[in-house]
């Protein structure tokens, strides 16, 4: 997921890398000496300015080993999916499976909106990891359970307006709506649980421990899926039995995450500064890098939210139409968000290391293999896209409208390659700014050129939804390119994300 910063408006223009700590830049090559680093938390030790002489230059290989287990897990989440709709869909009125869709639905941009304790720890961990800076791994992931568990408790101290309000935008029919809101009440007290699997799944991420993240997202769901059966199948309760299925494996998945954690921790060196842990100003890396994330999440559920909607004023066939043509989004999405995660952390431990050559190899070993997988999709959509459209729906009239769009989701993954790919690389050099600043600048195309279209119907929010994607893909190769051009010519004392 999902990312993914280095970008700032700044007088009509973007500004991609600036020096925030006053210092003169010294050449790359000719730093030889020592130079003093600060770590996220706000520490300074004395590191080499360059990387050992056996450091890895990494491969498709090497990206591969890291991508399989991101891509496997991946495709448990629509299993999980098919499960709840299964045991919910065979009940004896529709109104479970609507409440439940709904609930889920809620759930999803509820949670999704802090992701940023994914991505963000995720990026800090994989730099303190090049800096092989145990005593950093460690607070990290302490910081970002904290911040976790703290934004979990406020969820559900403010869950009944919150609950209330996302019910009230979603608008179902009265007796779907009660349920939903049902399920919600059950459903929300997993707050905490879910935020701190994130900050789990990033840590280990950034340590290149994607085994660790599958295994933690196979027992997530692999409960839920048993869980889901046993309620409402075995027990006969029906969308509430759903929502505490989901609740019983978040704090599953929890606690198996917080053993692995403890084992890998015995491997670690370094120990964890409690000081560091209960002063606010240490996590001023955490928050400069998450404050960024979160606006830029909110832009992206934004646009897919605003496509969603804009595109239900034609009539439910044409949404029909629309939601099965983006599930192919979702099937390119497991391989490339794989690529993307590798990249977070093999980027990121590269920056920590101040390594730019093991940092152009990550870039262009992902990339490699996102564009084959894109090439592959587009392939596969232009010769079985109808096939595959008759997989997901046996209505003849929204296969029909679905084939009528099929072009435009053909043209999507050459486009979406690039977004994916530049997220993972940003935020593994934790410059959360550009994913901020790039999202809303393409939504500052998508609307407008939207409003422009309105007359083409369908086609034209198509067209503004691929438009959107174009801007973001191609702002953010454009500061990849000045963050490459700075780094490459200059040595950086310290990320700009971790400066105070």
């Amino acid at each position: 997921m999902p990312r993914h910063r280095i970008a700032a408006a700044s007088g009509g223009a973007f500004v991609c890398v600036t020096r925030l700590d006053g210092t003169v830049p010294l050449k790359a090559k000719a730093r030889t000496r020592p130079t003093e680093t600060r770590h996220p938390v706000g520490r300074t030790d004395t590191s080499p300015s360059k990387p050992d002489h056996d450091a890895r230059r990494y491969t498709t290989r090497h990206i591969w080993k890291l991508a399989w287990p991101i891509i496997l897990s991946n495709i448990t989440v629509p299993l999980l999916g098919l499960v709840d709709t299964a045991v919910v869909g065979h009940l004896p009125d529709s109104r479970y499976l609507a409440a439940v869709t709904l609930g889920a639905t809620l759930f999803s941009f509820l949670y999704w909106g802090f992701g940023f304790l994914r991505m963000g720890t995720t990026g800090l961990t994989s730099q303190a990891v090049g800096r092989e800076d145990d005593s950093g791994v460690r607070l990290l992931l302490a910081q970002s359970l904290v911040m976790a568990v703290a934004i979990g408790l406020a969820l559900i101290v403010l869950s009944k307006p919150l609950i209330d309000f996302g019910l009230w935008l979603l608008d179902g029919s009265e007796a779907a709506m009660g349920l939903a809101a049902d399920y919600a009440h059950i459903r929300i007290f997993s707050a905490p649980a879910v935020l701190a699997n994130y900050a789990i799944l990033g840590w280990f991420i950034g340590q290149q421990k994607t085994r660790i993240t599958l295994a933690i997202l196979l027992l997530t769901n692999g409960v839920n899926i048993v869980l889901d059966l046993l309620f409402v199948v075995g027990f006969g309760l029906a969308s509430d039995g759903v929502a505490w299925a989901s609740l019983i494996a978040d704090y599953s998945a929890l606690a198996f995450g917080l053993w692995r954690v403890a084992v890998h921790c015995r491997q670690l060196g370094g120990s964890l500064s409690r000081h560091a842990l209960w002063v606010w100003q240490h996590y001023s890396a955490l928050i400069r890098v998450n404050q960024h994330l979160f606006v830029r999440t909110l832009g992206l559920l934004f646009a897919q939210a605003f496509f969603t909607a804009q595109g239900a004023n034609f009539g439910d066939t044409v949404l029909a139409a629309n939601a099965v043509l983006l599930q192919f989004i979702m099937l390119t999405s497991f391989a490339l968000d794989g690529f993307a995660n590798a990249a977070e952390a093999l980027t990121g431990r590269s920056v920590g290391r101040r390594d730019w050559d093991d940092f152009g190899d990550a870039v262009r070993a992902a990339g490699k293999l996102s564009l084959l997988v894109a090439g592959a999709s587009m392939l596969l959509f232009a010769i079985a896209g109808d096939g595959l459209i008759s997989l997901l729906t046996d209505l003849p009239a929204v296969r029909a409208t679905a084939a009528d769009y099929l072009p435009w989701m053909i043209a999507m993954p050459a486009l979406a390659v690039w977004s994916y790919l530049l997220d993972g690389v940003f935020i593994g050099a934790t410059e959360s700014r550009a994913m901020r600043d790039t999202i809303w600048l393409a939504i500052a195309f998508y609307l407008p050129v939207w409003w422009l279209t309105q007359d083409y119907g369908n086609h034209g929010l198509w067209f503004s939804f691929l438009l959107f994607t174009l801007v973001r893909s191609a702002s953010l190769g454009a500061c990849y390119l000045r963050y490459r051009r700075t780094r490459w010519s200059y040595g950086a004392e310290i990320a700009p994300e971790s400066r105070r």
